[in-house]
This record gives C-alpha cells, sequence and structure tokens, in this order.
C-alpha cells in the first residue's frame, strides 16, 4: 500500500465587524450548517490571501500566474533567449505551441488571451518557449507539449492545482484543499448605514453628499486546510527542500493571511486565537462537526476551542487514530498537542513532514 501522509491545519479565529468575502449582492457570505446561518468565507478568497503571501516568501522562478494572457508569459521567455524575434512574432509563436494542445484564443475577439484562466510556472513557459523555437525535438510534438506542461512545476500550482477543460491531460491534480471557513455560531447580517461630507460643500448646506449602507458581520470562524504531503512531494519532483519550503510557506500563509475584502472600510487584521497542525498517516481529517450546533453565548472563541478539543478526542477514541505529532498555537486545545510559537511551528512542520513522507 502507497504510504500517505497528510498535514492538517485548523484555525479557530475571531474576526470582528467585516466584509471579508462578498456575494454577488454585495452581501458577506453565508452558509447553512446544522439548520443554522452561519458567516462562511469562500476558500477562494483565502487562497488568493495565500497566494498574494507567497510572493513575500518565495522566489518569482518559484512560483507562478494564473492568467488569460498565458500567450505574454511564452513569448516574454522566447525573447529573453532571442532577442531578435520581434514580439509579435514571439507571441505568434506562443500561440501555435499552444494551440497543438487545445488551449486556443478567446472566441470574445481577443486573439491575445485564451479562453480561460491558465495557471503557469515559470519553468512551464520557458518548456514552452523552447519548444516553440524548435530547440527540443520529438517525433509527436503533442506529447512533447504535454511533458513540458506536466514537469516543472511551481510550488503553488502544485499545491493549488490547474483544470484546463478543453485538455484534462494538462490538469495538475492539487495536492492541497482549503475548506470555506464558517462560523462556529448562528449570525445575522448588520447592516452600516453611513453618510459622507463634500469638503467644498457651502457652509448652509448643511446635507450629506452621499448615503448608503454597507453589510456586515461578526464571527468565530472554523477554518481548515489539508495537504496530501506525498503527492505535493512527487508533483515537486521529489525535492526534499522544496518540499519543506513548500510545507512551511504554506503552513504561514494559512495561519496568517487574510482576504481583502472591505478591509479599508473594517480593518479586520485579526490573527488566529486557536491552532492545530496535525501530521496524520492514515486519512485527512476535517473537525467541522463540532460546530454542526451552533455555539451559544459569551465567550464564543473559548466555547468554541473547548468543542473542537473535545470533539478531536471523541473522533479519535471512536474512528481515526491520533496523529503522528501535533502542536497548538495559543492558550486553547491543551489536551490536543505540543504547545509551540509560530515560529517553532514554522521551524519543525516542514522537517516532521520530510521525515514521515
Amino acid at each position: 500500500m502507497k504510504k500517505v501522509v497528510y498535514l492538517d491545519l485548523h484555525v479557530i479565529q475571531s474576526v470582528p465587524p467585516s466584509c471579508l468575502n462578498r456575494d454577488d449582492t454585495g452581501s458577506p457570505k453565508t452558509a447553512i450548517y446544522g439548520g443554522a446561518r452561519r458567516a462562511r468565507v469562500s476558500s477562494q478568497a483565502w487562497k488568493r490571501a495565500m497566494r498574494l503571501m507567497f510572493k513575500d516568501y518565495f522566489d518569482e522562478s518559484e512560483l507562478g500566474t494564473r492568467t488569460l494572457r498565458v500567450y505574454e508569459l511564452i513569448a516574454a521567455e522566447i525573447l529573453n533567449s532571442h532577442p531578435e524575434v520581434e514580439k509579435d512574432e514571439g507571441l505568434k509563436k506562443a500561440q501555435d505551441i499552444l494551440k497543438k494542445v487545445k488551449v486556443n484564443p478567446s472566441k470574445k475577439g481577443a486573439e491575445d488571451k485564451v479562453d480561460a484562466l491558465f495557471f503557469l510556472s515559470a519553468q512551464q513557459a520557458k518548456n514552452l518557449s523552447l519548444l516553440a523555437m524548435g530547440e527540443t525535438h520529438d517525433k509527436d510534438e503533442e506529447k512533447e507539449i504535454i511533458k513540458a506542461l506536466r514537469t516543472g512545476n511551481s510550488i503553488d500550482v502544485a499545491l493549488f492545482g490547474r483544470m484546463v477543460a478543453a485538455n484534462p491531460l494538462l490538469n495538475c491534480d492539487a495536492s492541497a484543499q482549503v475548506a470555506h471557513a464558517i462560523s462556529t455560531h448562528r449570525v445575522e447580517n448588520e447592516y452600516d448605514y453611513f453618510t459622507a461630507i463634500d469638503d467644498l460643500s457651502p457652509e448652509d448646506n448643511a446635507g450629506a453628499g452621499m448615503i448608503g449602507t454597507v453589510e456586515y458581520n461578526s464571527a468565530t470562524l472554523y477554518r481548515y486546510a489539508t495537504v496530501a504531503a506525498h503527492e505535493l512531494h512527487n508533483q515537486l519532483a521529489g525535492d526534499p527542500a522544496a518540499l519543506e519550503k513548500a510545507i512551511r510557506e504554506f503552513t504561514r500563509a494559512f495561519i496568517c493571511a487574510m482576504p481583502t475584502g472591505k478591509q479599508n472600510t473594517f480593518a479586520a487584521h485579526t490573527l488566529p486565537d486557536a491552532v492545530l497542525a496535525a501530521v496524520r498517516t492514515d486519512r485527512p481529517l476535517s473537525l467541522a462537526g463540532a460546530f454542526e450546533s451552533p455555539v451559544r453565548g459569551e465567550g464564543i472563541t473559548a466555547a468554541s476551542a473547548m468543542g473542537m478539543e473535545k470533539y478531536a478526542e471523541s473522533v479519535y477514541a471512536d474512528f481515526c487514530a491520533k496523529p503522528e505529532k501535533s502542536y497548538v498555537i495559543g492558550p486553547y486545545l491543551p489536551g490536543l498537542g505540543e504547545r509551540v510559537t509560530l515560529d517553532g511551528l514554522l521551524e519543525r512542520i516542514g522537517k516532521d513532514i520530510c521525515d514521515t513522507v
């Protein structure tokens, strides 16, 4: 049986009045769970915040770019190694190479863009530029292009994956999964009524320059993510140093990153109240079930942490083994792992995963 290693990250985080993630009407996202309406922040919103934080800790060459303008990435590599090539010619060569694997120009008249967002690593752009310029040779060119797009994954492409509906052979399965964050308790959205004054309004004009409302809520969130470290190891070509760094920075970003929705209005820059990091060798394990019955009363954060600890101990006794290793940050969850600081966790978790894979 293939050995599996998972890193599970659980976070309890109180967030003051905010609107971190909105729906199509501008309202804070919500979900029904356990028969009660909960605050919700989508996994996409948090993953976007994580990818932005990656830029502070990874070199540009270690990351990918998700864009409709994928031709420009390949053309830039062509022009970098062949300065004699004109930009338009480089773009044409990039288009030609991707058309051979069904990644076609947009049907909306934008020839410089592809049909759907494409996630491409810097190394894969370089691989394709070599093929476009005929510097690598294979009898089966399509096979060679697919190979170029399935090797040289960047950290973020390996973690979050790539889906190409037009050609599933170009897909990269995500080694990380991020759950939608939900509040541990029932919420009701509220409205902030505001007015804005025109700075140049005459003194005898007592009216507002603008009147509006902003919908928001306050919540203590349960957040969960898991990384299939054995798959990530394979996608990073078995490089232990790359795996260790990827695990460390994924952990940092999941714990510390915040979505940016309405932050200028609410400044909801909180840090987690409790973190549990667990290395498992059986299966990933969400502890969301601890909050199927909404937490009630005052002291929601402490009650949520206590409920999660009790639920985890019950699950460990009845269904799953305890983690191989586990760490907690903060004063809560004392029975679930060794207490460490954030820096202590980041120093150890990547090494623990590498030693277990």
